[in-house]
């Protein structure tokens, strides 16, 4: 279920279900353009090829003059992982599994580079709200991404989450305007606090209907180590003052 944030506010809702973490992302923008710019057009987000899930409903609008609230639940960490084949019940004995990637120490990001959309930004921690919602970034510091806490670090085995406003009413553009234009095999370069940089290839990029977000794909246990990027997406709707999706970028880590 998704909530609309009263006001314009960003957040990211979450509620403890059973043994998982259910999160409620809803990245929000203010206006796009000034005041004193409303006829001018605004500039739009390119959109990723790949649509997932329904289709969105309601108007849409050309030009959109700000950025309103993307919500989809995400779920954090929780859950069983996946059983493999056991030989013992029908499995080959003969087949080799593939080597399950060493995941790194703990350590918290500190920098994003993605060469292809020209993204060099500062991370910053996110946790949760007294009320419960995810921290996002300050709008007034839309140009940094932020890093969800909770979750593994990049390089760790495990999906990390890092998040970022498309755009904002102080900068326009924000840090991940453009995060829709990436395409498999694309670069992302996370720096940590340890010194190390881990290298991550996009596999994929694909836009969510806000009810329709893959929890368990972006959060959702695994033996990998992954990154999910996160911001909104899909074209501004003025009457519902929202964008109508969220725009994931699924990665794994650089052979």
């Amino acid at each position: 279920m998704t909530t609309t944030r009263a006001g314009g506010r960003h957040g990211f809702p979450w509620r403890a279900a059973g043994a998982a973490v259910v999160v409620l992302l809803a990245m929000v923008g203010s206006g796009l353009i000034g005041a004193s710019l409303k006829d001018a057009p605004a500039p739009r987000p390119p959109q990723p090829l790949a649509q997932a899930g329904p289709a969105s409903s309601g108007p849409v609008e050309a030009e959109p003059d700000a950025a309103g609230p993307i919500e989809a639940d995400l779920p954090a960490e929780g859950g069983d992982p996946a059983e493999g084949g056991d030989p013992a019940e029908g499995g080959d004995p003969d087949v080799v599994a593939p080597p399950t990637p060493a995941g790194l120490p703990r350590s918290a990001p500190t920098r994003i580079a993605i060469p292809r959309i020209d993204v060099d930004a500062s991370i910053m921690q996110l946790g949760t709200n007294p009320d419960g919602t995810v921290e996002v970034p300050p709008l007034k510091q839309a140009h940094l991404a932020g890093w969800y806490e909770p979750g593994p670090s990049p390089g760790e085995v495990g999906n990390s989450v890092i998040v970022g406003h498309v755009d904002s009413a102080a900068m326009g553009p924000a840090v991940f305007f453009s995060l829709g234009a990436l395409q498999p095999g694309d670069r992302i370069d996370v720096t940590r606090a340890d010194g190390r940089q881990v290298g991550f290839t996009v596999e994929s990029v694909k836009a969510y209907p806000k009810t329709a977000f893959p929890t368990e794909q972006v959060y959702g246990p695994t033996d990998k180590v992954g990154l999910r990027v996160v911001t909104c997406g899909g074209i501004f709707d003025r009457t519902a003052g929202s964008y109508p999706d969220n725009i994931v970028v699924f990665a794994s880590r650089a052979e």
